[in-house]
């Protein structure tokens, strides 16, 4: 893997790892095997993945208490990023945390799980919508992130669920080093705003990369992945690295053969006969 991009002052390599899926269920409780977690992060850094995207709320604490246990003391050029602006009630019911008290105590709980003193980037998820940007103020967020990174507790900051105005709004008041929208092959809301972000020279960060709690299904997906001899999902991940290069990709799991699986995602090279037939699954 030596495809690298940015990600504010820091070159990562563009196939990441999210670490939501090595929590339980529904993202909540202990995984089915910490032991396999812990191989795949140890496995995923071994393969040369220096961007590992997580949040204190996923599990929660369980993900960052992992990677804590798999890779600390951290590789030197490893990026970790977090995400503040939600907690987990006690059925695992996703809430907003996003107070300017919350939003310390978010902070002061990562640097705890993961061991660390300063977080490398961390992403300030609106919560003025679900799954999908609404329009929302998110000035007194980001102004408590400033207070926090100006403390030395946050290196930089990135915003996650939002609109260009808010990242226009936001840009006021803090740098903005990345954005995590959900976007994918079929989910191309973004395109216009991947575009306008890679000209100003900020990384787009797709959650929801194979669709999230719906996986992409897709006629011409299959088609092309048989072609190819490879399987959909490796495709669609193809596709992502190939549409900007200002995306960077972060592909959760808690299996070593998936993870070997998306790895290999990144060396695939569609032609531009299979991107004519993979942009028509947005459009049908």
């Amino acid at each position: 893997m030596t495809d690298t991009a940015k990600l504010g002052p820091f070159t990562v390599g563009r196939m990441g790892f999210g670490a939501m899926q090595l929590a339980g269920p529904g993202v909540f409780g202990p995984p089915r095997d910490r032991d396999e977690a812990i191989a795949v992060l140890r496995e995923a850094v071994a393969s040369g993945v220096n961007h590992i995207d997580t949040s204190d709320y996923y599990g929660p604490y369980v993900t960052n208490q992992i990677i804590k246990e798999a890779l600390h003391p951290y590789p030197e050029n490893l990026v970790l990023v977090s995400k503040l602006g939600g907690k987990r009630g006690p059925k695992g019911e996703w809430l907003g945390a996003f107070s300017p008290d919350e939003l310390r105590a978010g902070t002061e709980s990562n640097l705890k799980h993961l061991g660390l003193e300063q977080i490398p980037v961390v992403n300030m998820r609106s919560m003025h919508g679900i799954h999908a940007p609404a329009e929302g103020s998110l000035e007194v967020q980001l102004e408590a992130l400033a207070k926090l990174q100006q403390e030395g507790l946050i290196g930089h900051i990135g915003l996650s669920n939002v609109t260009r105005q808010q990242i226009e709004d936001g840009r006021r008041i803090v740098d903005v080093v990345c954005v995590q929208n959900a976007y994918n092959l079929a989910n191309r809301a973004d395109d216009q705003l991947i575009d306008w972000l890679a000209a100003e020279g900020i990384a787009y960060v797709p959650f929801f990369p194979l669709g999230g709690f719906s996986p992409l299904q897709s006629a011409a997906l299959d088609g092309v992945a048989a072609d190819l001899g490879v399987s959909p999902m490796q495709v669609a991940l193809a596709w992502l690295l190939q549409r900007s290069p200002n995306i960077l990709l972060i592909p959760g799991t808690s299996s070593l053969g998936h993870l070997r699986e998306n790895l290999a995602a990144a060396d695939l090279v569609l032609t531009a006969e299979a991107l004519d037939r993979l942009d028509a699954v947005a459009a049908g």
